[in-house]
């Protein structure tokens, strides 16, 4: 299986107001053409600048829109196919971690990658052909070292985490939510940042208390050219960590300070996957040192495309903070993960509610006639481009409901099961059945009479029954 290396890009935002009252200098220069960055001690101006090489560097004048079409596009659209993507942002606290992941709507060049990435997504819907696509979202949050669910019913709530032979680790009983849409994509996401933990510190008034991860799960059901159905299952994670505090200088207390406690406990986990993973002597990899590292377990040397963005600070009075980005992001190139395209994963919604519908459709069919059949379903169900043949063939529909299928299917079974004891019963209060009927008689040895078969497979005969009453 071929390896790539975790994809890092850094990104230098403008000065804030706050470094401006403080009269900081600029000690960082990006080179974006060979992907550079350079930072300067400004204690020492006769040295030159320590350089670090990235897959792509960004500094203050550029826009998330080209961050995203140059180094995230790639990856959104190999999930599109069947991969695992993450993409996450790290940096210390205010350093633009969540505008670079959520953006502002106006100008549309800022906004965000995760926004950009529900575009994406839906963009690939709907050019596929010949192809249902099944998209359902979660989205959670890292408190204190305890799993939240954002879009649950109470967001307060702790949730644990598991381990599958097959799926890996996962959040149980984290809800998803099935999507059709930008807009509603939008809406959770919307939804899920209002729930989220922030809080006011002297470095950022809208800080992150929480690591947050918005997952995208994409099931892909497809018919190649020989009529044969193909299922592949790809996974985004949008991932906004909260940022490395110095007590000092965010000026933390109380409830603040334990959550910053928590927060730099985790990233500090982090740092230790990363430097596990590069160091290629050490055979343990302490992902169980903190719920992030086990959630990002796969992100990191396992089966995922994988994008880091470094964001930072471009102000002297936060050169350590930004010398450790730097140094971190420089180490986390140096991951090689294993992607593959996951294809027929056997807990795959899709293959459940396809294998359901023929069952249903089967037990209907042998209740109606062919024609009938046809009748309730084209009545009842939207006419799909592609003919269904021996074998149910998967429409090129931009989005597909299951359930609403098959609860139509569902709701023929009961109208044609009500309509068969109906007939039943006129039957049994006119007319006796023979007694040949308990003695076992075969359908050859019916030939004289009528054979009544109601819905529980029980036969009925009616010697010398005239026809026309069974018309009645």
């Amino acid at each position: 299986m071929a390896s790539e290396s975790v994809k890092v890009v850094v990104r230098c935002r403008p000065m804030n107001q706050r470094e401006r009252e403080l009269n900081c200098q600029p000690v960082v220069t990006v080179d974006c053409a060979r992907g550079q960055c350079f930072i300067q001690n400004p204690g020492a101006v006769d040295q030159p600048p320590k350089q670090f090489t990235f897959d792509g560097a960004y500094y203050m004048d550029h826009f998330t829109e080209q961050i995203y079409n140059e180094i995230a596009y790639p990856l959104v659209e190999g999930v599109t196919e069947g991969y695992n993507g993450t993409i996450f942002a790290y940096g210390q606290t205010g350093s633009g971690k969540s505008f670079t992941m959520q953006g502002l709507p106006d100008p549309p060049c800022q906004r965000g990658i995760i926004p950009r990435a529900f575009e994406h997504v839906f963009e690939s819907v709907q050019c596929a052909e010949n192809t249902k696509f099944l998209v359902r979202a979660s989205y959670l949050e890292i408190y204190n070292e305890d799993v939240h669910d954002l879009l649950g019913a109470d967001t307060k709530q702790k949730l644990e985490l598991k381990e599958h032979p097959e799926k890996g680790v996962y959040v149980r009983g984290l809800s998803m939510h099935t999507v059709h849409s930008v807009a509603q994509c939008e809406r959770i996401m919307e939804t899920g940042w209002k729930n989220r933990s922030v809080g006011y510190t002297l470095m950022n008034k809208d800080s992150s208390r929480s690591h947050s991860i918005f997952t995208v799960s994409i099931e892909i059901y497809a018919v190649d050219e020989q009529g044969k159905d193909h299922l592949r299952a790809g996974k985004l994670n949008l991932v906004d960590l909260a940022g490395s505090e110095r007590q000092s200088k965010t000026g933390a207390t109380g409830e603040r300070l334990k959550e910053a406690t928590k927060i730099n406990l985790s990233l500090s986990a982090l740092g230790n996957v990363i430097s596990a993973l590069v160091d290629g002597r050490c055979k343990h990899i302490p992902y169980r040192d903190s719920k992030l590292t086990r959630l990002l377990q796969d992100s990191l040397g396992g089966n995922t495309k994988t994008l880091m963005v470094a964001c930072l600070s471009p102000a002297d009075n936060n050169y350590d903070e930004t010398l450790s980005t730097l140094r971190y992001a420089n180490r986390a190139k140096n991951i090689k993960n294993k992607p593959r395209i996951n294809e027929d994963p056997k807990d795959a919604l899709l293959r459940e509610y396809q294998e359901e519908i023929k069952k249903l459709k089967a037990i209907l069919a042998q209740q109606m006639s062919p024609g009938d059949l046809s009748a309730l379903l084209n009545s009842q169900v939207p006419p799909r481009p592609v003919q269904i043949e021996e074998k149910l063939l998967p429409p090129p529909e931009i989005q597909y409901d299951p359930e609403a299928e098959k609860q139509l299917i569902r709701e023929g079974l009961t109208a044609k099961e009500s309509l068969s004891q109906g007939l039943n019963g006129f039957w049994t209060a006119e007319y006796s059945p023979s007694p040949s009927v308990s003695a076992g008689v075969q359908p050859q040895a019916c030939r004289e009479g009528w054979l009544w078969i109601d819905s529980m497979g029980r036969a009925s005969l009616m010697v010398g029954m005239d026809y026309s009453l069974a018309r009645r």
